[in-house]
């Protein structure tokens, strides 16, 4: 599965489970050391022993599958910890001294249908959700807020001083590029790299060609239109390229009116400022406005389109992860 991949772990054992195959989620809870999968990793696993996810990526996997078609059968929740020598870490696929948890949930038995349905559906809208679970009590809940540093951070894990785990379940993070340019050129495929499903938009199609970014999502469309279509969520992030206000000023009158948490715009301070009073003339506020991050990227004095774009990812990484620019 690619970085860019939306898992469908979840839906995957959701699936099964209606097909009458039985199945369980096994679930990273916890790991020392390192680990080659992180907290909140899933594996899906059904009656007849297939999977889909990972939980090790080594031969932790067997026995968490003998575990889960067990649990299946007698439906209780299961956790499971591994420690691994040193002489034994390569093979198992756990770093020297890693110490991974994980937990096991029949669906149905212990992690009810309804619930995981929920679950799925909030996933396909792209809804940011956490499922939470009391390891002591075995209540389990489905929370859309509450925990903004996690969802912030995609990071799951055990609330302080308990034994309530919170898995996050984000979207996949969706860049909108609009421009063309060489620095699109190194943006797009950088964005990609790091998780990010980027499309780039242009009505030039001498500029957005396959030629010039293979491998790419183009759309050859007025950006206004196809940020409309493609819309702005949470996890959405929209840089403008073009430097020219026909082109960018609708598609950042959408973004301004969206959730899209990272807005960023190419130019001068100058391009930057006449772009601030033609907003404001359109009915914008100074809070509006400032959410634009013009001129765009970090100032890290970069100077080639590669850089530049470097700078670009580096800000919207800020902005994604700590809230700031």
């Amino acid at each position: 599965m690619s970085d860019v991949d939306f898992d469908q772990i979840p839906e995957q054992a959701l699936a099964w489970y209606r097909a009458g195959k039985g199945a369980a989620l096994a679930t990273v809870i916890e790991t020392w050391g390192s680990a080659p999968r992180r907290v909140g990793s899933q594996l899906a696993i059904n009656g007849q022993g297939e999977i889909s996810g990972s939980v090790s990526g080594g031969c932790v996997e067997g026995a968490v599958i003998v575990e889960a078609i067990e649990a299946i059968g007698d439906g209780g929740a299961r956790e499971l910890e591994f420690g691994v020598s040193d002489g034994d870490a390569f093979a198992v696929g756990l770093a020297c001294g890693g110490t991974i948890r994980i937990l096991i949930e029949p669906i149905g038995a212990v992690l009810s249908e309804p619930m995981l349905s929920e679950l799925v559906d909030a996933r396909a809208a792209r809804s940011p959700i956490a499922y939470g679970v009391d390891l002591d009590s075995g209540a389990r809940a489905l929370h859309r807020d509450g925990f903004e540093s996690r969802f912030r951070m995609d990071r799951s894990g055990f609330e302080e001083g308990s034994r309530r785990f919170v898995a996050i379940h984000n979207p996949p993070l969706r860049l909108i590029v609009v421009g063309a340019v060489h620095i699109a050129q190194a943006l797009m495929p950088m964005a990609q790299m790091i998780g990010y499903d980027p499309v780039l938009v242009d009505p030039r199609e001498s500029f957005a060609t396959p030629a010039r970014f293979p491998n790419q999502k183009l759309l050859n469309d007025w950006p206004a239109d196809a940020v409309a279509e493609i819309g702005l969520d949470t996890r959405s992030a929209l840089v403008l390229l073009t430097h020219d206000p026909k082109l960018d000023d609708p598609a950042l009158d959408i973004a301004l009116r969206s959730d899209a948490f990272y807005i960023g715009a190419l130019g001068s301070t100058r391009t930057h400022a006449k772009r601030v009073d033609r907003l404001k003339d359109a009915g914008f506020s100074e809070t509006d406005i400032a959410r634009i991050h013009g001129p765009v990227g970090l100032n890290i004095g970069a100077a080639s389109p590669s850089e530049i774009a470097v700078s670009v990812i580096s800000q919207m990484t800020q902005v994604l992860r700590q809230g700031t620019s």
